[in-house]
């Protein structure tokens, strides 16, 4: 692996086409790692903020520490402030020992040379979701835990679709979803939201609608792409799904359907708990194929991964923090905070049992695939953006499907 300035330089400016997907805010300042001695203290960052030490997660950190006998200096900071505060650090030789790190941001490390392999560390993985493991495995090697994950589906409003009289148990496929556009317009409601706006957020939704076709993403204009981005340019025309798609984050999206108007919403597994809040009936169908079955749907969530260290020593440690934060005890308990789908099938079956509800996102999740797995790495946010450009240009009327995504390819493969 590389560990050069060069390569270092490189790798931020990839970080900086990519952001978190499921939104956290905030951020703060980092600090170096601490004493190597075992019984001293150890850094963690992660990209959770939000969550102070009194919380559950905060809470299971510290746990953490104190049952491998150190203690831990956890920062939480901004998914994108958070990868490149990484490169520095490890530019600068004081990478944190412990490292909670978006999953399309792993290859992006591992390019750079600053992370161990899994097996290096005598970490074990065998149980995790190979799907789910992928998102973090480049070159047949992995490099972290996934600590959960969190992906799409359908949510629809039980009201609204009764009104129209649309079965949700009848949307099989594309037509059949687009039939229930028509009615739920006809009925006077709207139809679905998503976000379709120029970020990574763009892309993370417009995927298992091109996945869903066959699409290649080292094709983008082929017949298979062109047919999903006809599908989402068909919606907007038609009415069936409203204009501001095209500035819509997947928060702002979700607004859109919490006001009970809307048939659909395309959002996460982090939406679970607005979803209870809504005050309406709702339930959770999966994302169908262009011709049935459910689309494959990105994988999102982080991987819990080990910086390579100057002093080698410290990786006894640091091996039983993962160990306990991956452990299926905790796993449990911080997956329900975090509103994550378990990486293994054992918690799933846990956290079903727990909360039925989880069943479809357990089913997307078994369905779903990583960003820049199948040997994509680094390229995919070369090709993410000139993606997701190609969904804004088409969805404006500015260009026709095949002639943004015409443009998309040719600048996707010029990098």
């Amino acid at each position: 692996m590389r560990n050069s300035r060069r390569t270092l330089i490189a790798a931020i400016a990839t970080l900086g086409a990519l952001t978190s997907v499921a939104a956290c805010g905030g951020g703060s300042d980092s600090s170096a790692s601490g004493s190597g001695d075992a019984g001293g203290t150890y850094t963690f960052w992660d990209p959770y903020p939000q969550f102070d030490a009194s919380s559950a997660w905060g809470k299971l950190v510290t746990k953490c520490g104190t049952d491998a006998g150190v203690k831990i200096k956890r920062t939480g900071m901004d998914t994108s402030d958070l990868g490149n505060k990484a490169l520095l650090a490890a530019q600068q030789g004081n990478a944190p020992d412990v490292m909670l790190v978006d999953n399309p941001v792993v290859s992006t490390m591992v390019e750079a040379g600053i992370l161990n392999k899994t097996s290096d560390l005598g970490l074990d993985t065998k149980s995790i979701q190979q799907n789910i493991l992928g998102a973090g495995t480049i070159d047949g090697s992995s490099y972290g835990v996934p600590i959960g994950a969190n992906t799409l589906a359908l949510y629809y409003n039980k009201k609204v679709l009764s009104a129209a009289g649309v079965d949700p148990a009848s949307i099989k496929d594309w037509n059949s979803l687009t039939a229930a556009l028509k009615k739920v317009k006809g009925a006077g409601k709207k139809g679905i939201t998503f976000s379709a706006i120029n970020t990574e957020e763009g892309s993370f939704q417009f995927l298992p609608w091109f996945w869903g076709a066959g699409g290649d993403l080292t094709k983008l204009n082929s017949a298979k792409g062109v047919a999903a981005l006809t599908l989402w340019k068909q919606w907007v025309d038609a009415g069936y799904a409203p204009k501001d798609v095209l500035q819509n984050t997947q928060t702002t999206s979700w607004q859109e359907f919490a006001t009970g108007d809307y048939a659909f919403s395309e959002n996460g597994t982090w939406q679970l708990g607005n979803a209870a809040k809504a005050g309406f009936e709702y339930g959770v169908i999966s994302i169908p194929g262009q011709s049935g079955g459910s689309a494959p749907v990105p994988t999102g969530g982080e991987f819990v991964t080990v910086p390579v260290q100057k002093d080698t020593s410290r990786y006894d440690v640091t091996k039983k923090i993962v160990t306990c934060l991956t452990s299926s005890a905790n796993l449990l308990s911080t997956d329900t905070t975090l509103a994550y789908v378990a990486p293994t099938a054992a918690v799933q079956a846990e956290q079903v049992k727990a909360n039925p509800e989880l069943k479809p996102w357990v089913d997307a999740v078994a369905a779903a695939r990583g960003r820049t797995s199948g040997g994509l790495g680094t390229k995919y946010p070369t090709i993410s953006q000139p993606m997701w450009t190609a969904v804004q240009g088409a969805l404006s009327g500015s260009k026709s499907p095949q002639a943004a995504l015409d443009t998309a390819q040719t600048a996707a493969g010029k990098n």
